[in-house]
């Protein structure tokens, strides 16, 4: 195993973890129920799955 030559002081490492944090998620809206929802996913919209803007489970009405 490869040993470091001298120690990687906190700051140092501290500077080159600062480029990793998390993004807000990609939000659009759907045309068809005008649905905010996280783009390439499913979303339920009053009992139905939708994906794409089309219904792909509809619920059964009684």
């Amino acid at each position: 195993m490869a040993h470091p030559k001298s120690r990687i002081s906190k700051q140092r490492k501290r500077k080159r973890r600062t480029h990793k944090k998390a993004t807000a998620p990609t939000l659009s809206l759907c045309k068809q129920t005008g649905e905010t929802h996280m783009r390439h996913r499913a979303y339920e919209h009053e009992g139905n799955l939708y994906y794409k803007g089309k219904v792909l489970i509809a619920t059964e009405e009684e």
